[in-house]
């Protein structure tokens, strides 16, 4: 979720950090960390039932790996 500043400079969610640096991608557990508070946030579960955990646990490995795509895929000047 981003929120708006006063200029229009926009922040991401507080619990979600940037994970772009300049000098090297991100690890894999960076992108794991973020796709699990990611799945946390917009499922509003901390810690899945029994019953979805498979669910919540596919959604996160997902996320992480397109994360992973995106990084590669970016381009930089």
């Amino acid at each position: 979720m981003a929120v708006e500043r006063a200029e229009g400079e926009r922040i991401l969610c507080r619990n979600i950090r940037k994970l772009r640096q300049p000098e090297r991608l991100p690890t894999d557990q960076e992108l794991e960390d973020a796709a699990l508070q990611f799945v946390r946030k917009v499922s509003g579960y901390r810690k899945p039932s029994r019953v979805n955990e498979q669910a919540f646990s596919c959604a996160v490995t997902e996320i992480a790996e397109a994360t992973r795509r995106l990084f590669e895929d970016l381009q930089t000047r």
